[in-house]
């Protein structure tokens, strides 16, 4: 299915749809990592099995599987173009030169979010039926989206797995975190961090969006599984673990599972370990 999209300025190369294979009940929207594309991100995340030998579509049936591509970017670092969410300077320290990273997040963000909504309108009205995230640079994206989205998504979305990635502006994040925690926990309580969404789009320029405290909470009790390989030579674990503790104290379900041994230097999911946890986590959470 062909969908040209843009955001601001950018035009974004269409979807990779893959269609379900009995009536449609959910869509799971999955970003792919820098280098890479929604077809060839299917192609390796269908081709990898769980322990009884089945691919994800054949476990979901019922799902529509969408697959966006991020396009090209010029990297300032390397001098190049790449296949890019977001530019960025180094993976050993993501908060680097974070200026460079703004303005693909921002449009890659506002692009997703157009995803989504059309994705839940097809579910009619369902957004509890959502199934969002991504690998590496796609996971950065991902969870920076699932952030942001309160005011254009109006529930609860039905599960985020990331693998082997980020949060962007760690640093950033976990300051408003302490700081909201220090002056305003005693009139916001357990939902101090309500003011996260305009934070966020605030750090890309994004204006905020007219979101309501219920929508806010309703993203954040969206359950989340977050995979990364012990090993990973290419996004340190120490990342993941971040992102982990950083959604935590945003109040988020999060369970986060290590491995070691998967290949690309363990930039990858384990198999089938790893897909067993992704299949039983989707299993328990969308049943």
């Amino acid at each position: 299915m062909a969908l040209n999209m843009e955001a601001e300025n950018r035009t974004f190369p269409d979807l990779h749809i893959v269609e379900p294979q009995a009536p449609h009940t959910h869509t799971a929207i999955f970003l792919h990592g820098r280098g890479s594309n929604g077809p060839e991100f299917t192609e390796d995340l269908f081709s990898s099995k769980t322990s009884g030998g089945q691919d994800l579509p054949s476990l979901f049936p019922s799902w529509r599987w969408v697959f966006p591509s991020s396009g090209s970017r010029w990297n300032a670092t390397f001098m190049e173009h790449q296949s890019a969410w977001f530019d960025i300077a180094s993976l050993a320290d993501t908060n680097r030169r974070q200026d460079l990273q703004i303005q693909g997040l921002k449009e890659s963000s506002q692009y997703v979010l157009g995803v989504i909504e059309r994705e839940i309108e097809l579910l009619g009205g369902r957004s509890d039926n959502i199934i969002f995230g991504g690998l590496s640079q796609g996971m950065a994206t991902a969870l920076w989206t699932l952030l942001c989205s309160p005011g254009r998504v109006k529930g609860r979305i039905g599960a985020f797995v990331g693998c082997c990635g980020w949060i962007p502006f760690t640093l950033h994040i976990d300051q408003a975190i302490q700081l909201y925690r220090s002056k305003y926990a005693s009139e916001l309580g357990t939902s101090m961090c309500l003011i996260m969404p305009a934070f966020l789009l605030g750090t890309t320029g994004c204006p905020p969006f007219d979101s309501k405290p219920e929508e806010v909470k309703a993203v954040l009790s969206t359950p989340v599984l977050l995979l990364h390989g012990t090993d990973d030579a290419v996004v340190d674990i120490s990342l993941g673990q971040q992102a982990c503790q950083l959604l935590k104290e945003m109040g988020m379900d999060v369970k986060f599972y290590e491995y070691s041994g998967a290949e690309n230097e363990g930039h990858w999911i384990k198999e089938p370990d790893g897909f067993d946890q992704i299949a039983a986590f989707l299993e328990s959470k969308t049943s």
